[in-house]
């Protein structure tokens, strides 16, 4: 446990005076510890204030001292917040991140292989918050998806990604197939990941940059987009069930991917 960190005179208290921010005050509010302290270290992320608990303070250690964070106690946290929101004693209000642009996400230098993750039309903050989760885990250059039939950036999403939507940029593209075409001229193999595939995940993967393709449950990839891919692979699973989360897929996927 870290050393609690003294505050300091003047600093603002608010044990039960938290007031809920007005929305026309604009902002994002962002809670749990892991998206938090993520948003906190991101020098993207505009920071416009800080609830937390005496306890959640001493969990973010110094990373929160320089926001001039607000004291409160869970409930006062908890008012901010919709309801059943598990703040975990740290809320973040910030401005949205600023949108991304895929060819300069991917212009950065990078040693090994570049992979991109394409949801076509996830629209589940849940799920997305959890390939987001992995994505991170198996360093992910990218996740590209619909700027129209995706979760847009949430408290949900973020806590859910546990840390992980400031870890990863989260590329909204107003056409997927046209995005996979781009992706095809800098070079990368791009994979259809679905139950039908041709052949295993490993076969399917050269060893080079990657795009992996990953459709809505029950819908799965739509036609226009699966024929921008160059190749289609499964995850073989047993008979007795049908398939997987999209989210378990995706982490099995980016495992395999990673294991060479």
């Amino acid at each position: 446990m870290r050393k609690r960190k003294p505050f300091r005179k003047g600093q603002k208290t608010a044990h039960s005076g938290v007031q809920r921010e007005h929305s026309g005050a604009g902002g994002l509010w962002l809670y749990g510890l892991h998206a938090v302290a993520a948003a906190l270290a991101n020098p993207r992320r505009k920071v416009l204030r800080v609830v937390v608990t005496p306890r959640a303070a001493e969990e973010l250690g110094d990373s929160v001292h320089r926001f001039h964070p607000e004291l409160a106690e869970m409930d006062a946290i908890s008012r901010l917040l919709p309801t059943g929101s598990v703040h975990q004693g740290a809320a973040v209000l910030s401005e949205n991140l600023p949108k991304l642009d895929l060819d300069e996400v991917l212009a950065s230098p990078n040693e090994g292989r570049r992979i991109v993750v394409v949801l076509d039309q996830l629209t589940d903050p849940h799920n997305v918050g959890a390939i987001l989760r992995s994505c991170a885990a198996f360093e992910v250059a990218a996740v590209v998806v619909q700027d129209r039939h995706a979760p847009p950036e949430s408290g949900v999403l973020a806590k859910a990604a546990s840390g992980a939507l400031d870890r990863v940029p989260y590329v909204e593209v107003v056409n997927i197939a046209r995005a996979l075409e781009d992706l095809g001229r800098m070079g990368f193999w791009r994979i259809a990941l679905a139950a039908d595939g041709e052949m295993n995940l490993r076969e399917a993967a050269p060893l080079s940059d990657i795009v992996l393709v990953l459709g809505a449950e029950g819908a799965g990839i739509r036609k226009l987009v699966r024929e921008r891919c160059d190749s289609s692979a499964r995850i073989p699973i047993s008979n007795a069930m049908e398939s997987l989360n999209v989210s378990n897929a995706a982490a099995i996927a980016l495992y395999e991917m990673r294991r060479d």
